[in-house]
């Protein structure tokens, strides 16, 4: 326990240090970050004004969107503040408190996704009792899970990662603070603690993942006995942009952190993580929701009573 308070603060190397690419970077993710803003927060006004879209489906979409914003907002100014010169110093507690935030919110949105894919199986499969299935009651309480779930993951993440010993180097080769990037900074053995991670991780991403497959099975099963080709095409078109989006973000997920701290690559992991903690958040709101008419008429309503 001593030796952790010997180090007072990490250095992020960042995403490069060379002068010519620093400033067209610092403008990309500062654009990426303003639509990532414009695009979440416009949608959960939509989502808030609009009385039409007060359903289970948009009421998942928000909290999605909330947690997309929360979860980009917790790395990207750092990052954009790393390219920068002199601004490489994060403090102890801010980098602890940037990844509990960061794992939290990815956690919720494991969670959100898997709630989402059963609120789409009872939409395809039990449309006749969509209604009383997906309650107010029942979709608060799912939300709710998610966000105690993640949180609860978060901080068991943390504790594991912070009970290791930093008593030499404090150069993380990241360019924020992500778990196998300060894991690997540890000065005391850290294979219970990596044991630990994996297996939670794991665990959480396997529990998400199963309640996702089991209700694509199932709602393709639905499909598959449709007769009528208008009702393929809608089915096919409710579900596409969700699995898009599940796609991408467990992919990346099982990437990162899913294989033993020796596979890892550091430059390799920042690219993909520029992908799940940027332009995952950013894509959300268009994969999930800027093609749907409702939401566009919704769009197209609020337009018309600004004028």
């Amino acid at each position: 326990m001593e030796n952790r308070t010997e180090v007072t603060h990490f250095i992020l190397l960042g995403l490069t240090k060379d002068p010519g690419l620093q400033l067209p970077l610092f403008v990309t993710f500062l654009l990426i970050y303003t639509i990532t803003l414009a695009g979440n927060l416009g949608m959960i006004l939509l989502i808030v004004l609009d009385s039409r879209l007060h359903t289970p489906m948009y009421f998942f979409l928000g909290n999605l969107s909330l947690v997309d914003l929360c979860y980009s907002s917790a790395v990207t100014p750092i990052v954009m503040a790393g390219l920068l010169p002199g601004d490489e110093v994060i403090s102890y507690g801010a980098c602890v408190a940037q990844m509990f935030f960061f794992t939290g919110f990815a956690t919720v949105e494991n969670f959100l996704l898997a709630s989402m894919a059963y609120d789409r199986y009872a939409a395809v499969c039990k449309p006749l009792h969509y209604t009383t299935i997906m309650t107010t009651r029942v979709c608060v309480c799912l939300v709710l899970g998610c966000y105690i779930c993640g949180f609860l993951s978060a901080s068991i993440y943390v504790g594991d990662i912070f009970s290791l010993s930093f008593c030499k180097c404090n150069v993380v080769h990241h360019f924020f603070c992500d778990i196998p990037a300060v894991m690997a900074l540890s000065c005391s053995g850290s294979s219970v603690n990596e044991l630990v991670l994996v297996f939670l991780a794991s665990f959480v991403i396997f529990v998400a993942l199963s309640v996702i497959l089991i209700s694509y099975v199932l709602i393709f099963i639905t499909i598959l006995k449709m007769h009528s080709g208008a009702g393929h095409r809608k089915a096919v078109s409710t579900c596409a942009s969700h699995f898009t989006a599940v796609s991408i973000f467990y992919g990346t997920t099982i990437f990162m952190y899913l294989q033993p701290s020796s596979s890892h690559s550091m430059d390799s992991d920042k690219v993909v993580s520029v992908f799940y903690t940027m332009f995952i958040p950013m894509l959300n709101p268009v994969v999930y929701s800027l093609r749907n008419k409702e939401v566009k008429r919704a769009f197209s309503k609020i337009i018309l009573e600004a004028k």
